[in-house]
């Protein structure tokens, strides 16, 4: 599965989370504040009215009788309450306070004689009872009725009008005749979630419709607007947070890119994931440090080739201009056996040059199939024997040789590096050459040993480089170009394998071949 979706979709599904649960506890706190105003501005009037008649406390501790959730008002001093600093400043400022214990609400009021307090269970139905019933106490001093009703409406915060027809049914009037008001909501069941509406009858017998203040609303289309921003803003933050990242990412690969255009060989991408854009940067800083290499390959075949092709070209040219001067037929013959040498050395050095360009250019196309490691040896060595037959050359083999010999590879060109190493030891050693090898379930070694002079340890690198040279003892009089053992490592890379020298025992150079028995794919 993508790498990218399943980040992106980690971070917007704990983005959501996170969101909704900030969301959950903001519009928490919200309507805890809201609903507490709420409260106030519910029991207010209530509160207020109590400490503006005291005449009325009895009777509001009878109306409390009736409503179990309601508990008859109390006058107790200041400094007895159960308040805090700052709850007292609020009551000494004219607020109203309400706090929330036990499952119950108090209400508190400061008045002249001290702090007037009322417990309600259920704050909406037991003021909406309290504030009917309070109008039906409230003097109309034959004042007009819309100003009554005005003047109900702004203390109370209700809506009053006179009763109709309708509004008035028998067992409205049936209930007005036992109590001084009647309630009823606009639903069949009386829960604590409806409006509620009052029959009130005034002192002069009129009845007046209440429209009761309605019940809190715990949503809140501010708030949920709000609460959509919120959500809305946090995704859009953390999915712009991975597209910037990733454009971030892409903008430096698309810079290294321009840089590299450019010349820059040595730019790299500073890859520091491992999803799919770490793997193009991997990628691409492959491609970079293979593209480096060729180029310096390229340069140093330039310059190594034409250095390589002027000694032969520039004998041939003699050869040609002294055939011109030859006194008689043998000394034309002379010259062209040396002209044929030289394109000869020529033909050889292309083939060369060639093998090499087909190795370290790019991937060459390899045929890997299961062939006889053991025989291709065999073949090498008595192909050597015959050039070299005054030579002693020699291949042993491990135990388990004829068991794993069998390899994955490309036969021609193991075959090339086995001879290349057999012929190179051949050129340098005193009398003898060995070939031993190691066939194991996984890997193959070939190790290439001679007794000749060796090879400086400080300069086993550099003979794997293309047209080496290294002392008067490695040039081209002793055979060969500089290209034989860096084909030799390049057709071990490709078989993912290594060849790298060390010391022989008999004192010379000691090369090894080591590379997997299976391909991979």
């Amino acid at each position: 599965m993508n790498k990218h979706f399943i980040r992106i979709f980690k971070g917007l599904l704990l983005s959501s989370i996170a969101v909704g649960l900030f969301s959950y506890g903001l519009t928490k706190m919200v309507n805890s504040v809201r609903y507490e105003h709420y409260l106030v501005d519910s029991a207010a009037p209530v509160m207020r009215w109590l400490t503006q008649s005291g005449s009325h406390v009895g009777a509001l501790a009878w109306k409390a009788q009736s409503h179990p959730a309601l508990q008859a008002p109390e006058l107790q001093p200041l400094e007895n309450a159960e308040l805090s600093r700052v709850e007292r400043i609020r009551l000494e400022s004219g607020q109203v306070l309400v706090k929330e214990r036990e499952g119950a609400f108090y209400f508190y009021i400061l008045a002249n004689q001290g702090v007037w307090s009322l417990r309600s269970e259920q704050p909406y139905r037991d003021f909406a009872h309290l504030k009917a019933w309070i109008i039906s106490f409230l003097p109309t001093n034959n004042e007009d009725k819309d100003s009554l009703f005005d003047r109900m409406g702004n203390e109370f915060g209700v809506h009053v009008r006179f009763a109709e027809k309708e509004d008035v049914l028998p067992r409205a009037l049936e209930a007005l005749s036992e109590s001084e008001t009647y309630i009823y909501s606009n639903v069949a069941a009386n829960t604590s979630d409806v409006d509620l509406f009052a029959l009130v009858p005034l002192s002069d017998g009129t009845i007046i419709h209440v429209t009761l203040p309605p019940p809190f609303a715990w949503f809140s289309f501010p708030i949920a607007i709000l609460i959509a921003l919120l959500i809305g803003g946090g995704l859009g933050a953390v999915l712009y947070w991975h597209i910037e990242s990733l454009e971030t990412r892409l903008r430096r690969l698309e810079s290294t890119a321009t840089r590299l255009a450019r010349g820059e060989l040595e730019a790299r991408v500073e890859v520091d994931q491992a999803d799919s854009i770490g793997r193009l940067g991997e990628a691409f800083n492959t491609m970079a440090e293979h593209i480096q290499r060729l180029v310096g390959v390229q340069r140093e075949m330039i310059h190594a080739v034409s250095h390589e092709l002027r000694t032969p070209v520039a004998r041939i040219r003699f050869g040609v201009q002294m055939i011109e001067d030859c006194p008689n037929e043998a000394a034309v013959k002379k010259q062209l056996l040396g002209i044929d040498s030289d394109i000869q050395e020529l033909d050889e050095l292309i083939d060369e040059i060639l093998t090499y360009a087909r190795l370290e250019q790019g991937g060459p196309i390899l045929t890997f199939q299961e062939a006889d490691v053991r025989a291709i040896v065999e073949q090498v060595v008595s192909e050597q024997g015959s050039v070299k037959p005054g030579m002693s050359i020699t291949a042993t083999f491990s135990e388990d040789s004829n068991r794993w010999k069998n390899s994955d590879m490309e036969v021609r060109y193991i075959h090339r590096a086995i001879q290349n190493l057999v012929g190179n030891a051949t050129r340098y050693a005193a009398s003898t050459v060995k070939v031993v090898c190691a066939f194991e379930k996984d890997t193959c070694r070939v190790d290439v040993e001679d007794d000749g002079p060796g090879i400086p340890e400080s300069d086993w690198e550099k003979v794997f480089t293309a047209f080496a040279r290294l002392d008067d003892s490695r040039t081209r009089s002793s055979g060969g170009y500089g290209l034989g053992l860096s084909i030799v490592r390049r057709i071990l890379y490709w078989h993912g394998g290594q060849a790298f020298l060390g010391r022989s025992e008999m004192g010379g150079a000691k090369f090894s071949l080591i590379w997997p028995r299976k391909q991979l794919g």
